[in-house]
């Protein structure tokens, strides 16, 4: 009988976050995620040594890695954390809190609970940091020193046994606050140690042949782009485009190479198999990786869908039609004038529901739904007596904060479920092409140009903010073209280098409409000085423009405070404008995500009251009602389920109440009430004085007294959205959204608040 031959392929990868001409580093996130993802990920393989991988490290990630390793990284962010509290200026205290509390608040920082507490104390400043300063202590400066560090590091270290157990770091989460200058010592002596064994642990787990390692080009680019930005409009016609055309082939060229070496220098041995940087491909990216040896690419199959004129359907369940599976799970040959390179197409749908769903789910059930979904999808293909190639491809780090303990247990179930199976093998990009029969490979003959997402590259150009990003970058390589014959060797190698890290993906993935972050201003800022650094280098001023932000719009989730009591109709037809002002109301920040992919369904919600109730709003956004992928239906036109959490502040199960929504073909058929107690009815919920109503916009009323909440008493609400027992989305995406039961003499015309 024919396997199931699944391919894991982990992406890791962080922006060159290095300012060349300063040599300080400009974000942290390289430090944090080699403590807690990239060692453990891969050590988790020795667990099920049948489980074999691919990992996929991206050059410039290696060499940051490496510098701090070395011990000449300037990390700011480090040396706050490494200062002794009683020592911090002002600037330094105001600096901390705006930066040692950029982690998940739910499974990070409220893993902790003195961290937790600082962050709420760090609430009553606004989240201004200063507003907030003069709130905080000595001692909770060092508390939040050590605790904003504890929590980024790895589950191995943290656990109460296994070989990578260790007693000191167990000691400092054991002592819980009152941190001094000797816990910050061991702190960071425990960091040096963790980032010394991340390189390693690669190279090893590769040599007993658990895994394969992959790369990308250096500075991780949009390698098609570089080829040439008309490409965008290729592969999105009618795209608006830079000013200045881009194209540079030698630079695509330089930038894999670069790649390839380095991976040889440090794993010794050459590469065999490409991510290129989001999964970004085109005829001229295959023939530039043909020509440097390159055996494997991979990108999504979106771009095979494109490229063969098909489509992946799938049903209800998510199961592929068989059709769609016997065209996804192979692998395939492009072979384009004398260029020739072995393909694989990531499960968009799989990969996403490890990246986006399961980490709302209790690790067993998801475990067990994504090896039941890979079962049905690719049972045809069986049947037809061939191997069915399911490539899993996605970020192998982001994801985890999303978990609790970063997502191990889910992870262990999964390749524990994996490895007892028999219809599974589990094996390398490298280990499936070999084992593949040739007249079983699907053949290509043309790329349509595209990524993973969305088949196209508009998350990199395309908006005005995109556009001017690449006319400075094309303005900076014209430069560097007319000015490097004059130029000393080391000026021209410096001023090279920047332009190469300009040409770097990370930056315009936080310019336009798509993504955003609490650091926009931060990369905005990098960005320019990279280009900067391009006419420094060749012995010139940088043009005036690069000194303004390339960002026009502020951005982040929005709460504006309740100014008015409200008595709205609750009808769900979100008709009543009037009804609702004056009311609290929560905006969703759309683009708060670091990992595309992700479908933002709830918009916005009001919460408002009157002397005798509570009442709530929810709006959905206008993608809840387009067509979801591989669907015919709107997504909030078909069956979904919505529960609705309301918390009291004493957070007890008597103190919570649930209401929970069951809609089908669009429309509400049930729904009931958890006051803690138990379950009750709609109609003994309407008795207590609760209604609920959902069409256009869910609204509900509840009575203060219900709750038990008197004057000065808070309120936390929180929405989930659910379609087949899978969460889709929630608003707030962290935490919940709070309000104050007040007299109404004491609204005084509230005030906006934007959060990143």
């Amino acid at each position: 009988m024919p396997s199931i031959r699944i391919l894991f392929l982990w992406h890791m990868h962080q922006p060159f976050y290095k300012d060349l001409v300063s040599g300080e580093y400009r974000l942290p996130w390289v430090r944090l995620h080699a403590l807690k993802d990239y060692y453990g990920m891969v050590k988790l393989l020795d667990e099920f040594p049948n489980v074999h991988q691919t990992f996929n490290l991206v050059p410039s990630l290696i060499t940051q890695i490496e510098d701090y390793v070395s011990g000449t990284a300037r990390d700011p962010f480090l040396a706050i954390a490494a200062k002794p509290a009683s020592e911090l200026t002002p600037q330094d205290r105001r600096f901390a809190l705006q930066y040692l509390f950029q982690a998940n608040t739910n499974n990070l920082i409220g893993r902790y609970p003195r961290y937790l507490e600082l962050y709420q104390q760090f609430g009553t400043g606004k989240f201004d940091p200063k507003m907030a300063e003069p709130l905080f202590s000595e001692q909770d400066f060092a508390d939040l020193q050590v605790l904003s560090q504890i929590a980024w590091f790895d589950e191995f270290f943290l656990a109460d046994s296994g070989p990578n157990a260790d007693r000191d770091l167990q000691s400092l989460v054991a002592k819980a606050k009152g941190f001094d200058a000797s816990d910050q010592l061991l702190m960071l002596s425990k960091q040096k140690e963790i980032l010394a064994s991340v390189l390693p642990a690669y190279a090893s787990a590769a040599q007993r042949g658990l895994i394969e390692l992959s790369t990308s080009p250096y500075y991780h680019p949009i390698l098609p782009l570089l080829c040439d930005t008309n490409l965008g409009d290729v592969s999105s016609p009618g795209l608006p485009l830079p000013r200045s055309h881009f194209a540079h082939l030698d630079d695509a060229a330089e930038q894999l190479k670069r790649g390839l070496d380095l991976h040889e220098r440090v794993f010794e041995i050459r590469p065999l198999g490409v991510w290129p940087s989001e999964g970004s491909v085109s005829d001229e990216v295959m023939a530039i990786g043909h020509k440097l040896g390159v055996k494997w690419m991979a990108t999504d199959e979106g771009v095979l869908g494109r490229s063969n004129n098909s489509y992946f359907e799938r049903n209800r369940e998510g199961t592929l039609q068989p059709e769609s599976a016997s065209k996804l799970y192979n692998i395939y040959r492009h072979q384009n004038n004398d260029a020739e390179m072995n393909m694989v197409f990531r499960d968009h749908s799989l990969s996403d529901l490890i990246g986006f769903v399961y980490s709302g789910m209790p690790a067993a059930d998801a475990a067990q739904h994504f090896i039941n979904q890979v079962k049905a999808s690719a049972t045809p293909v069986l049947e037809q007596g061939r191997e069915a190639i399911v490539s899993i491809i996605l970020d192998g780090e982001n994801a985890w904060e999303y978990f609790p303990k970063s997502g191990r247990e889910f992870l262990r179930r999964l390749y524990q479920g994996i490895e007892d199976d028999p219809q599974f093998e589990a094996l390398t990009v490298s280990e499936a092409i070999a084992r593949h029969k040739e007249e079983d490979l699907g053949r290509l003959g043309h790329l349509v140009p595209g990524s993973w997402i969305n088949s196209n590259f508009n998350v990199w150009i395309g908006a005005p903010e995109d556009n001017r990003a690449w006319d400075y970058l094309s303005a900076a390589r014209d430069f560097y073209s007319q000015h490097e014959s004059d130029a000393s060797e080391e000026q021209r190698a410096l001023a090279y280098e920047e332009l190469l890290i300009a040409e770097g993906s990370d930056w315009n993935w936080w310019y336009g409409p798509e993504h955003h972050s609490a650091n926009d201003a931060d990369f905005d800022e990098l960005y320019r000085k990279h280009l900067s650094n391009v006419y420094q280098a060749l012995g010139s001023a940088p043009p005036e423009y690069l000194a303004q932000p390339i960002i026009r719009t502020k951005a982040g989730a929005r709460f504006v405070d309740q100014t008015a009591y409200v008595t709205p109709r609750i009808d769900g037809e979100g008709t009543g404008y009037f009804d609702w002002i004056g009311a609290a109301q929560y905006m969703a920040d759309h683009r708060n995500s670091a990992m595309h992919g992700k479908r933002f369904l709830l918009d916005s919600a009001y919460l408002g009251m009157d002397n005798d109730f509570l009442f709530v709003r929810l709006d959905f956004s206008d993608d809840a009602f387009s067509q979801a992928e591989n669907s015919s239906e709107d997504v909030l036109a078909a069956d979904f389920d919505l529960t609705m959490n309301i918390e009291r502040d004493a957070d007890t199960e008597s103190d919570s109440h649930k209401i929970k929504m069951n809609v089908r073909n669009g429309s509400l058929t049930d729904w009931n009430l958890n006051n803690g107690a138990g379950v009750i009815s709609p109609e003994q919920a309407k008795g207590h004085g609760v209604d609920v109503a959902l069409r256009k916009v869910f609204e509900a009323r509840i009575p203060w007294d219900y709750l038990d909440l008197k004057l000065g008493d808070s309120v936390r609400v929180r929405f989930s959205l659910w379609k087949e027992n899978l969460p889709l989305d929630a608003l707030p995406a962290e935490g919940s959204i709070q309000i104050k039961r007040v007299a109404e003499r004491e609204l005084s015309g509230g005030g906006e608040h934007w959060r990143a």
